[in-house]
């Protein structure tokens, strides 16, 4: 059956080309759900389970389609009837089930071992309203409930159903599941754990909420405020709901095969993706005791069966509970955690910094995870370096073959595949369709470096792709960009450490500069997204310094014609599709040592993006497979970093930098000078302005001279256009090393041995 036959089948027998775009979406949805089902479970005698507080995994039906292979025949097929493919998936609510690079990996990572045939599931949280919907006003970002939940959405209520001890009274945890289609193979699942007593008319005003009934407010938000300790609770509650659920499911599967509770290290692994799932560890030793296990043999069966991924080695991340915390929220996990800490002491009286709990009475997660896990790695190879040398040295030197890397890495499908599909085609026309299957055959693409033909066609897709996001901008945001201006773009999680305002200064220098009469040789434009978390009151203070900038130079009719900055309004995957296409500049600026990886990095880099960054994360990879003549890399160094840290507040102080430096004076003084003042509120900026020149705890102000420099050096060389089509076609061809389906290949040969 043809698919223009199959939908209007679904159209009840009307015209593909009478029918508008929401009856076509539901058709297509269901079309595309009956596929699914129809296409095998990918079995294996020992499976994944990917247990994970997000999984970021965007708009899904055209995901599915590329995967089922259907896109290019529904594509034409629409076409054909007049109707445009991507009106239609506008349609699609996003899924809210995430917030940045965690959640993104964990939804490529689900695709990726769908493709490459294994068994492996992902497991977590349905939150009904994710992390918050951002809106601006007033230049401040305001938090709201972001509605995505729907009977269509792709979330599907199963049967099965779970109880969750708590002091309360139990809860049950009610599955919905999420096919995950692999590319032209089977299908695997994400499981996500909700409560039909969860209660949405409780959230009041904003995303505030009552934070102490845990009957009705569990699943409702990702990462709740946690600003006072009813919100810190909640987070413990939540973390011990997903994880006892994702426990029991494991159990029932490992039963319904036929297979021993104590073979469970035979026949499962569970990756635990950062430190949120960690007491999944002493909640299976809960529940195999239950079952008549001892101790000894629950520990080490759990020992054998767990995998624990670093994401940081940011303190605020690696979760530290207080004792009480847990005594309060989950009693039953207390005993089992101080019998771990107790085995720790024994074994290492004398160092304190491998204790699971320590003198304080703080329960270290990540340190739980390390001793009673077989595998710790880290995403990316310096992050891993940085672990094994100075962060987690302590537990490296006690148990070196469990340390190992994994760089992160990106679906292809979602990242070229579909959001860049004019590249796609070019790509496939010129090397072939290899590389869908194997990233690799990218590099072919170096046979055509010096083809003046293909490094103009380069230019001419990054062209249409700017203009594709003009156009999305003046229809959501009512925002006239220039697709003739240079696009440069910073689009990631608001934290200090990945230095929006380090972007912001660049901002105030090059709006000084042409206000003196220094005009660019082409107009600029620079582009953000980021969600700040409601309580990071500094991020949000650099959120209002940049929409503040944004005004004062759109309300400026010196610098407006050459300057443009805009900050996206709830920047989430579907922005991310159609900015990282259009993007010249690749903002990658944390300070060294401190981003694990990125991913958003890979992402800009396979769709032609130069990078500007730090030798930070993958940005060390990147700059190693491209060459340091196809990457504008500034500033101080991880090694260097680490040890201004090491040396105390003393060795790293911004009196070095302010007021005794001139230029950096200016900068700073501007935030609080009359004419952002005016515009912006004086709390907010009085507090950045005090916070970056008397603390500046992240170091923007030691490389931001450089970054100027290094940024004003890329502009320059983006007017040799040919010269800059080749730094483009050259990070196309290196970008194949960072798909995710290569991080999920060594995952698999490395640590899960899925069979």
């Amino acid at each position: 059956m043809s698919i223009q036959i199959e939908l209007e089948n679904k159209l009840g027998s009307k015209p593909l080309y009478q029918a508008g775009n929401e009856e076509i979406y539901h058709a297509l949805t269901a079309m595309v759900q009956e596929r699914l089902a129809a296409t095998p479970r990918i079995q294996g005698d020992r499976k994944l389970y990917y247990v994970s507080a997000e999984f970021l995994m965007g708009k899904l039906l055209s995901n599915n389609l590329i995967n089922l292979g259907m896109y290019d025949e529904v594509r034409k097929t629409l076409a054909a009837a007049g109707k445009n493919l991507s009106d239609i998936e506008e349609i699609e609510p996003e899924p809210a089930l995430g917030n940045g690079g965690l959640g993104r990996l964990a939804a490529c990572y689900l695709d990726s071992a769908a493709t490459l045939g294994l068994p492996a599931d992902g497991v977590g949280l349905l939150y009904h309203f994710g992390l918050f919907r951002q809106e601006f006003w007033d230049h401040k970002q305001w938090e709201k409930p972001e509605y995505w939940l729907s009977p269509t959405c792709w979330a599907k209520k199963t049967d099965t159903r779970f109880w969750v001890p708590f002091p309360q009274g139990e809860l049950q945890a009610v599955m919905y599941d999420i096919q995950v289609a692999g590319y032209e193979n089977g299908v695997n699942c994400l499981h996500l754990f909700d409560m039909e007593t969860a209660d949405e008319s409780i959230v009041t005003r904003d995303i505030d909420f009552d934070k102490h009934d845990i009957s009705r407010n569990l699943t409702l938000f990702l990462y709740p405020d946690d600003s006072d300790r009813a919100g810190r609770l909640l987070r413990v509650y939540q973390q011990y709901f997903m994880v006892s659920a994702s426990a029991q499911l494991i159990i029932k599967e490992l039963s319904q095969k036929g297979y021993a509770l104590r073979d469970l290290h035979k026949h499962a692994v569970i990756q635990i993706n950062d430190t949120h799932p960690s007491m999944i560890i002493p909640e299976l030793i809960r529940l195999m005791q239950k079952d008549g296990i001892h101790m000894d043999e629950a520990i080490s069966i759990v020992s054998q069966t767990c995998a624990y991924t670093n994401h940081t080695i940011l303190a605020e991340a690696l979760e530290k509970w207080p004792m009480d915390y847990l005594e309060e929220a989950v009693p039953g996990l207390v005993p089992i955690i101080r019998e771990l800490d107790r085995r720790v002491r024994e074994k290492f009286p004398q160092n304190e910094k491998l204790w699971i709990i320590d003198q304080g009475g703080l329960v270290h997660m990540a340190n739980m995870d390390i001793h009673y896990g077989f595998s710790v790695n880290g995403v990316a190879a310096l992050h891993t370096d940085i672990l094994r040398e100075a962060e987690l040295k302590h537990f490296a030197e006690v148990y070196p073959e469990k340390f190992n890397n994994k760089t992160n890495g990106v679906t292809f499908r979602r990242w070229l595949m579909h959001c860049n599909p004019q590249l796609s085609d070019f790509l496939t026309e010129k090397i072939g369709a290899g590389w869908k299957k194997d990233a690799n055959g990218l590099e072919k693409l170096l046979e055509f470096q010096d083809d003046q033909e293909v490094l103009g066609k380069l230019l001419e897709i990054k062209q249409a792709n700017k203009r594709e996001l003009c156009r999305v901008m003046k229809e959501k945001s009512g925002v006239e960009l220039d697709p003739d201006s240079v696009f440069d773009i910073q689009i990631k999680r608001l934290h200090e450490y990945k230095r929006q305002q380090m972007n912001a200064l660049y901002i105030i220098w090059k709006y000084k500069q042409i206000k003196a009469g220094h005009r660019p040789k082409r107009p600029i434009t620079l582009l953000f997204g980021a969600k700040a978390a409601p309580a990071y009151i500094i991020a949000k203070d650099i959120i209002h310094l940049i929409l503040t900038l944004q005004e004062l130079i759109a309300k400026d009719p010196d610098v407006s014609p050459w300057l443009k900055v805009v900050m996206v309004e709830n920047y989430n995957v579907t922005w991310a599709e159609k900015l990282i296409p259009a993007c010249d500049i690749s903002e990658q600026i944390s300070l060294a040592s401190k981003e694990a990886s990125g991913t958003g990095n890979m992402k800009f880099m396979l769709n032609g993006a130069v990078t500007l960054g730090t030798m930070d994360g993958a940005n060390v990879e990147i700059c190693d497979l491209v060459g340091k003549e196809n990457i504008c890399i500034f500033g101080k160094g991880s090694e260097e970093v680490i040890k201004l840290y090491e040396e105390g507040p003393g060795r790293y102080t911004t009196k070095d930098y302010y007021p005794k430096d001139k230029e950096i004076a200016e900068l700073l003084d501007f935030i609080i000078s009359p004419a952002v003042m005016r515009l912006g509120d004086p709390e907010n900026l009085g507090r950045l302005y005090k916070d970056m020149s008397r603390k500046d705890w992240f170091m923007a102000l030691l490389d931001v001279k450089e970054y100027i420099a290094a940024k004003e050096k890329l502009l320059e060389q983006y007017e040799d256009r040919d010269a800059w089509a080749k730094m483009m076609l050259i990070n196309i061809a290196k970008a194949g090393f960072f798909s995710s389906d290569r991080s999920i290949a060594q995952y698999n040969e490395d640590i899960w041995h899925l069979k």
